[in-house]
């Protein structure tokens, strides 16, 4: 990660995996901002968060539907407080300057 972080302007972090659990190859949103140290971007996005939810589970857990964006940024603004975090929720846009 330290390799990319030669001026790099965003940064798309997946904080969350699909449904209720967080599966191999996912970061949960403390990784993700501890990635952030290391890859040093002006602006960053959590991702893979929200979008999907196994139908009929929706009772279990949900709260990890909402919660991740807002635990990656708790933790990001202690971590790397310089660095921007736009919370977009699914299928919004943000146009960057």
């Amino acid at each position: 990660m330290a390799d990319l972080a030669d001026d790099l302007d965003v940064a798309l972090l997946p904080v969350w995996g699909w449904g209720p659990n967080l599966g191999p190859g996912h970061m949960n949103p403390q990784r993700a901002a501890e990635a952030l140290k290391h890859l040093r971007p002006r602006i960053a996005i959590p991702i893979h968060w929200g979008s999907f939810y196994p139908r009929g589970l929706g009772w279990l857990r949900s709260h990890l539907m909402v919660e991740p964006p807002q635990l990656f940024q708790q933790a990001a603004s202690n971590l790397m407080p310089q660095v921007e975090i736009h919370i977009l929720t699914p299928g919004s846009s943000l146009i960057i300057s």
